[in-house]
């Protein structure tokens, strides 16, 4: 066996194959055998391989170019697996679960008796002021008390191999398509390396989320109607909206396909007639929802759905009014969240946070800004981070303006040394850092994913996962 398999040294991060005297880790040395065994020409055709098993199976994601012109780019996956250990995912999934309990009480709390909220009069003010914050969810109570059906929350490891939240996913979370895919490409493409372990199966998630829709539902009847409501073609997780309803069997519908009758009976348009929807998966933004409460020129959402949704005609998952648990200030506060509703201490650590409303936070981020990553709260792909260490002088000043014009939208983390794994460019072995999204579900139990969507920045140095921003990705095995 080649135990010099990578060339490249792991001293300044944790690297998820290589231990720090660049000795390749115990559970990879069957991983680092395959690869070391490989011929350049042998190596080229694994790659070529699974580009083609992509193209084939269709998977793709969509962007849009300087023109604002819509283009689907085929998904970038490297073959070589993002490896984890069982014994060390098992604290993961505990400690998902438990943050996804607490996140779901808070969101309650917020929307109900706000208990919390008067305890943390910052985090109150910050809440009742945010863009995700709707007030007309205020009084109501979704099934179960549960809000956030479906998240997903973003992991990183730091130079220690330590697991941290980074980010919690609550409104829309995308990605679960891709782990999915993943999966199904690598054992197409690398069978002989798979059924070399023992990896947990993950193929179980489209029938894990059907139940959790199921059980989300207001109605007992057998003959219970779900759809997945999507903004349609030209959105950038179209792939993923159509790849879902067709693995769970269910419609998938644009606003148009329904209607709201008089009773806030919803209803889908069929060739055969009127159908009643009894759970809408909505793949759109909140405030497009419903035109005749919030944006009111939405061509996106169905007239009357918020007033079903409030009278129990329909279930909407995630709920209206999710996101207000997504916002990167209130992320801040989980560890609290996690004390006060469910008396027990945070099983995952995540990373320090310094909220900017706070007039102390706020002077230690401006004193501090060269050495900080910088984030609007409600962003999402990786869109408006900075990352101080890496910036201008000039670019440092203006958003240092940006923080100063409105505080209560930023926060700063300090700069995490990511781990990274070896991930081919140009048909090369070399580190790329790496972030993980599980998967979460909450109904009656609560499920976590095993693994779940490993997301690559393919530039050397580079931090930025998201797919939208050039990242790749990798299958996550957890084994045994």
């Amino acid at each position: 066996m080649n135990n010099k398999w990578l060339t490249y040294s792991s001293n300044i991060f944790f690297d998820e194959y290589l231990n720090n005297n660049s000795k390749i880790r115990k559970g990879f040395l069957r991983a680092s055998s395959f690869f070391s065994s490989l011929k350049p020409k042998e190596k080229k055709y694994y790659i070529e391989s699974c580009k083609s098993a992509i193209n084939s199976m269709g998977v793709t994601f969509r962007v849009y170019d300087t023109d604002n012109e819509f283009k689907d780019r085929q998904w970038p996956l490297d073959i070589i697996p993002r490896i984890i250990n069982q014994k060390d995912w098992n604290i993961v999934q505990k400690g998902l679960n438990q943050r996804t309990k607490a996140l779901n009480l808070f969101i309650n709390d917020v929307y109900n008796k706000q208990g919390f909220l008067e305890l943390n009069p910052v985090l109150k003010d910050l809440v009742l002021k945010s863009s995700n914050f709707l007030p007309e969810c205020c009084g109501i109570k979704p099934k179960n008390n549960i809000w956030a059906n479906i998240s997903g929350i973003d992991l990183i490891r730091d130079h220690k191999g330590k697991f941290f939240v980074l980010e919690d996913n609550l409104r829309v979370p995308s990605g679960v398509a891709y782990m999915l895919e993943n999966r199904n490409i690598m054992k197409r493409v690398v069978p002989e390396l798979f059924n070399e372990y023992e990896v947990s199966p993950i193929d179980d998630y489209p029938s894990k989320l059907y139940r959790c829709l199921v059980e989300s539902s207001y109605t007992t009847s057998k003959d219970m109607t779900i759809v997945i409501l999507t903004p349609g073609v030209y959105n950038s997780a179209y792939f993923e909206h159509a790849y879902l309803a067709q693995q769970m069997g269910i419609e998938l519908v644009e606003a148009s396909d329904l209607y709201v009758a008089k009773n806030n009976t919803v209803f889908m348009k069929t060739i055969y007639g009127k159908k009643k929807v009894d759970v809408i998966y909505r793949r759109i933004d909140d405030r497009f929802i419903d035109p005749l409460i919030w944006y009111k020129n939405s061509k996106l959402g169905i007239p009357g759905l918020y007033n079903a949704w409030k009278h129990k005609k329909v279930a909407i998952v995630n709920a209206p009014g999710s996101g207000v648990a997504d916002d990167k200030a209130v992320y801040a506060f989980v560890p609290k969240m996690i004390r006060y509703f469910l008396n027990e201490e945070p099983v995952l650590s995540q990373v320090k946070t310094y909220v900017c409303a706070f007039k102390k936070d706020l002077e230690f981020v401006l004193n501090n800004i060269e050495t900080l990553v910088l984030k609007p709260v409600n962003e999402s792909g990786g869109y408006g981070i900075l990352i101080g260490p890496k910036a201008s002088k000039t670019e440092l000043n203006k958003y240092k303006k940006k923080i100063l014009d409105n505080p209560r939208n930023f926060v700063a983390q300090p700069l995490i040394r990511l781990s990274t794994a070896p991930t081919f460019i140009n048909n090369k072995e070399q580190p790329r850092h790496l972030d993980l999204r599980p998967f979460t579900l909450a109904g009656k139990n609560f499920f976590v994913t095993n693994g779940g969507l490993t997301r690559v920045a393919m530039k050397k140095g580079s931090t930025i996962v998201n797919s939208s921003q050039g990242g790749g990705s990798k299958d996550t095995w957890i084994i045994q």
